[in-house]
């Protein structure tokens, strides 16, 4: 028994001697993988750079591409440069630059590659490439800048940038050791939320290389090389003429410009302004172009139509019209006069039905249907009926993606503002405390409802299907049209009957052909349904507001123009929009005068006095702005604040009226609003 028990342990000693042999000799002659790290002063890894995939208009026109360039990495351990000043004069930087550049290197990791220059052009390497045999530690990578054709669109594009430390971390702690120091990311608009799809895959290859460190050929014929694998390419649903035709009209303007197709909720055109030059942030201009356009006073670099924060002012009518026929509350011939209302109106004494009422963009006729609205119910007690009342209708409006994001494939949406019971609750401090009089001027689109430009477009786009909308998107395909999320796809309802858009779209109709409209906007052979606003602003002019769709039957587009310290919509912003619809639906604009004039116009010296008289000093409010990724979220904020100040808890209460966008703000009580005349 002991005689086997002996052999048994024998036995298994010799097996786990066999096997731990075995191991060695196959890690140590059969496996060439660690070889290489064995090797590494015989061989050179070199990371291929993947380019980046290409965006294509909807009608497969190129928008973005790649130049080749070369940027020059440094190993710090093995770097040695005998005369820094000589290897200063060929790359054209100062010793004070070398200094930092390799101190910054060392700090990332002495054994690691480290960007030390970018973006050489081929002319550029081609000058250096022979000297570098003097300078071991030394690599170039194949890069790429991205090129445009086109200025248009560069908010929505966004920018390539070197990622961030912050992001670097960030991306390091999800388990993502994709980036490195010196990689080029997505850091705003299509360029960031597609850049996943965008990179692509970066490669490897093993070079043999001499003492001297040049290049003798590749290590085991490229056994273990790996090709980068280029970005997939975005189809934008973006009609890039008619984009660069809405860009001209908004120059020496601000504000945006949104349409959209109804039947798909693919964005044809989207326009902040003012804008930027996209090229010169792709390039080793960024530093000095990017400072110029953070320290603008006009915030070029954010992305309005989603982002940007307004009153819709009389626009939102159209979503309170069709909220009261589906709540059976008024009907198409239902008629309001003004007595009894706190609201000035222009429209002549009365509304006999709601399309006079959407065509004269009558203040006391909303006002009516608001309070019959909110009043709908069998409470008794007016505090407790308004608020039954209010979350009736603030479930219903949300459903046009008011207060909500609506899911755009863009970063830095921003979700607005719908009043609910509960925020009033927190205004008012406690429940039960405010009722319809305190509320009425959400009525028609003051008071405390914030949208965004991309928000009306979509709700002219919702009218125009009678009841439905896609959720807008700016790329209909990636690689190819079509393959795209599914939630890009779904139709979602607003909860109206169809049969309630009609009378509202024959008052759309009538203040387009002879209600708030200007006359230069009309089209003769196309029927455009359109409806106006003014967004009060407190710091001088109003803002100009025009949400439209066309043609009346089978619509093809629906378009939202925001202008900034402009004044009426019908005025200033519906011709710009008409101007848009016909390029689009005709292909080119006839009205040749009008279009130059329009490009010529400017609302600047509003914009700017307006910024002027609310920039003077007070002691009393003081603005804080958080850190944050982007520069463009640290502008929306500063913009936030510019648009809606803050009423303090410890501040004597203004005469103005002031909007809260914080729940700790405090509205003042039992002061009355008085809106100013809205078109």
């Amino acid at each position: 028994m002991d005689e086997i028990r002996k052999r048994f342990i024998q036995g298994f000693i010799i097996l786990i001697a066999i096997l731990y042999i075995g191991r060695l000799f196959y890690l140590q002659v059969i496996d060439e993988t660690y070889k290489l790290d064995a090797q590494n002063n015989a061989i050179r890894k070199i990371v291929q750079v993947p380019f980046r995939g290409l965006i294509y208009d909807r009608n497969k026109k190129l928008i973005v591409y790649n130049t080749p360039v070369y940027d020059l990495y440094i190993t710090p351990k093995k770097a040695h440069v005998q005369d820094t000043l000589k290897f200063c004069r060929l790359f054209d930087i100062t010793r004070s630059e070398f200094d930092s550049l390799t101190h910054l290197a060392r700090i990332y990791s002495p054994v690691r590659p480290s960007l030390f220059l970018r973006q050489l052009s081929k002319e550029e390497y081609a000058r250096v490439q022979d000297a570098m045999v003097d300078y071991p530690g030394f690599s170039f990578q194949i890069s790429s800048l991205r090129t445009y054709q086109s200025k248009g669109m560069a908010n929505a594009l966004g920018y390539v940038g070197e990622i961030s430390p912050e992001r670097l971390l960030k991306e390091q702690e999800k388990g993502n050791e994709y980036y490195r120091q010196g990689d080029y990311v997505g850091v705003t608009g299509l360029e960031r939320f597609y850049e996943d799809e965008l990179r692509g895959q970066r490669g490897e290859k093993y070079v043999m290389v001499n003492s001297r460190g040049v290049e003798k050929g590749p290590f085991k014929n490229g056994e273990f090389d790996r090709e980068p694998v280029a970005g997939k390419n975005l189809i934008s649903s973006v009609d890039i003429a008619l984009q660069d035709f809405a860009d001209s009209l908004m120059q020496h303007k601000v504000g945006s410009v949104v349409a959209i197709e109804p039947s798909s909720g693919e964005i044809l055109a989207m326009v902040s302004a003012p804008t930027y030059d996209p090229s010169k942030l792709s390039g080793r201009t960024f530093s000095k172009y990017f400072q110029t356009l953070n320290l603008d006073p006009l915030h070029p670099l954010i992305n309005r139509p989603p982002s940007a924060y307004y009153r819709p002012g009389s626009t939102f009518k159209l979503i309170q019209a069709l909220i009261g026929l589906q709540l059976g509350v008024i009907s198409p011939s239902t008629g309001f006069g003004h007595a009894g209302v706190p609201m000035k109106c222009h429209c002549g004494g009365t509304s006999s039905s709601i399309q006079l009422g959407i065509k004269n963009s009558c203040n006391p006729y909303f006002y009516n249907v608001f309070k019959r609205i909110i009043y709908n119910n069998k409470e008794q007690n007016l505090f407790k009926k308004s608020a039954v009342g209010l979350q009736r209708w603030n479930d219903m409006a949300s459903k046009f993606g008011i207060g909500q994001e609506l899911g755009i494939d863009l970063p830095n949406e921003t979700k607005g503002k719908l009043p609910s019971v509960e925020y009033y609750d927190k205004v008012y401090k406690g429940p039960l405390r405010w009722k319809f009089s305190n509320i009425y001027s959400v009525g028609i689109g003051e008071g405390e409802i914030v949208i965004n430009p991309l928000k009306m477009a979509n709700v002219a786009a919702i009218i125009a299907n009678r009841g439905w909308y896609v959720r807008p998107h700016l790329v209909k395909g990636i690689n190819e049209a079509g393959n795209i999320d599914n939630k890009y796809k779904e139709h979602i309802s607003v909860g109206i009957d169809r049969r309630h858009f009609e009378p509202v779209i024959e008052g759309m109709v009538g203040a387009v052909n002879a209600g708030t409209v200007a006359a230069e906007a009309r089209l003769s052979d196309i029927q455009i349904c359109g409806k106006t606003g003014t967004s009060q602003n407190k710091h001088g002019q109003d803002h100009a507001i025009f949400i439209a769709f066309a043609p009346r039957e089978n619509p093809k587009i629906a378009i939202a123009v925001f202008i900034e310290n402009a004044g009426f919509g019908g005025t200033h912003s519906a011709p710009i929009a008409s101007l848009c619809i016909e390029k689009y639906l005709k292909g080119k604009v006839e009205r040749k005068a009008m279009e130059t004039r329009w490009m010529n116009k400017s609302y600047l010296a509003n914009v700017l006095s307006a910024k002027s008289a609310s920039a003077k000093p007070n002691k009393e409010v003081k603005a804080t702005v958080e850190k944050d990724s982007t520069i463009e979220d640290y502008q929306l904020r500063n913009l936030k604040e510019e648009l809606f100040k803050l009423d303090q808890a410890n501040k004597p209460k203004a005469p103005v009226f002031k909007i809260p966008m914080q729940p700790q703000a405090v509205l003042p009580k039992n002061q009355k609003i008085v809106p100013k005349k809205t078109h």
